[in-house]
């Protein structure tokens, strides 16, 4: 499939190159066939093969706390062998699930390149020498450092790139799964890496990512405040915010995920609110967030009043490249677009959200993906409640996997 396509493609920089031969004695034909060779062997290397036939290895964050610790420190080393045998099987998958993607879309520059980033980080990962030592370990920290820098922006090219092929897609529904898998799964590997780098620090209360006492009040306030602030430079305003509930909870939660998922809960709660009071946005209704913590689980409620989501966008607001956000972008009484005003959310997650319809499926997403869920309830002409239910790591049920 990509053999047909990167022989026209603008700049065409491969990392690769035809074998040496002297430019006089190569003919057009003899060019292309080379140029195709190279290609062929960039997107389709056996070790790729392979590793996508291994499973996956996913622990549990008990697994991953209570092995985080140890007197002679062989902690380190032992977590770093387990990420050098499960990154490049887990990126493969993910290989593997690009190359099943329709040829329109596959093709797409944008999604062409994020391909690349994939069987580049395989190739740098498979090819580190074995962890030996703690020299050998730093320098693998220094290449998880490097991979996480480069697949930062990972999320919005996707958005980006399947958006450019939207009037190729005739279903958007039929991405999901793709998109699901491929979210999650960065989501997991980040998660596995910032864990290991973690692992290094000496921080009250964690173990690696691990919280070991976290407040869900604490961390809903953090992502208050930053919403508030991009909502009040945008429209002068912002609705302020009410926790109730298990206000005094603590217990042992990785807090990444949520700083991811709250704030664009949090975001899309306080756009609701202003947008529906254009006429008083210094008299706008409180935005309540409810607490409840049980030992199987933690439920988070996010309540609005701002004015529901219509009966005929209510199924569609989970599903990918979808957002009430153009419509608002429309209004001539905003200043903007409120996508401009949230171009610094989550950027250290994976980059704005907003306006690609990205945000909701997301957080959809990785909430299943830790054993919980996301679920919406709107009353129409008054309001929308959010309900954000994730299972505990040392709770009654059964843990996620990472």
């Amino acid at each position: 499939m990509l053999r047909r396509v990167l022989g026209g493609r603008r700049g065409g920089a491969l990392p690769l190159r035809p074998p040496a031969r002297a430019a006089a004695d190569q003919t057009p034909p003899d060019l292309a066939r080379e140029r195709s060779k190279a290609v062929t062997s960039f997107y389709h290397q056996p070790a790729i093969d392979i590793a996508a036939e291994k499973p996956s290895v996913r622990l549990t964050p008990t697994t991953m706390l209570y092995s985080g610790r140890s007197q002679d420190g062989s902690h380190i080393l032992k977590s770093a062998r387990y990420l050098q045998q499960e990154l490049p099987v887990r990126i493969a998958h993910r290989i593997k699930g690009f190359r099943s993607l329709p040829f329109i879309i596959g093709c797409n520059p944008t999604i062409l390149h994020v391909h690349e980033l994939y069987i580049r980080a395989f190739q740098k990962l498979s090819e580190f020498p074995p962890i030996q030592a703690r020299g050998d370990e730093a320098r693998y920290c220094a290449l998880l450092r490097q991979l996480l820098e480069d697949h930062k922006d990972v999320v919005t090219l996707l958005a980006e790139g399947l958006r450019e092929c939207r009037r190729h897609i005739q279903d958007e529904r039929l991405l999901r799964p793709f998109l699901d898998k491929t979210l999650t799964s960065r989501l997991g590997m980040r998660m596995l890496a910032a864990h290991h780098l973690a692992l290094h620090e000496d921080k009250p209360d964690f173990v690696g990512i691990i919280c070991t006492r976290l407040s869900p009040k604490k961390l809903i306030e953090k992502w208050v405040d930053f919403a508030r602030r991009l909502c009040e430079h945008q429209y002068g305003n912002a609705p302020r915010v009410r926790i109730n509930g298990h206000v005094a909870a603590r217990f042992p939660f990785i807090p990444l995920p949520l700083d991811y998922v709250l704030p664009e809960l949090l975001k899309n709660a306080m756009r609701a609110t202003m947008e529906s009071h254009l006429d008083t946005p210094y008299n706008v209704p409180d935005i309540v967030v409810t607490i409840a913590n049980n030992d199987i689980d933690l439920v988070i409620r996010i309540s609005d009043r701002g004015g529901g989501i219509p009966h005929d966008l209510l199924d569609k607001v989970t599903e990918y490249h979808f957002s009430t956000a153009e419509a608002s972008a429309q209004d001539p009484r905003l200043g903007g677009p409120f996508r401009n005003l949230l171009d610094l959310s989550n950027s250290g997650q994976g980059g704005p959200m907003h306006g690609f319809g990205f945000g909701l499926p997301t957080s959809r997403a990785y909430a299943e993906y830790l054993g919980g869920s996301l679920c919406l309830q709107s009353l129409q002409g008054v309001g929308t409640d959010v309900y954000l239910r994730l299972r505990h790591i040392d709770g009654k049920g059964e843990s996620f996997r990472i």
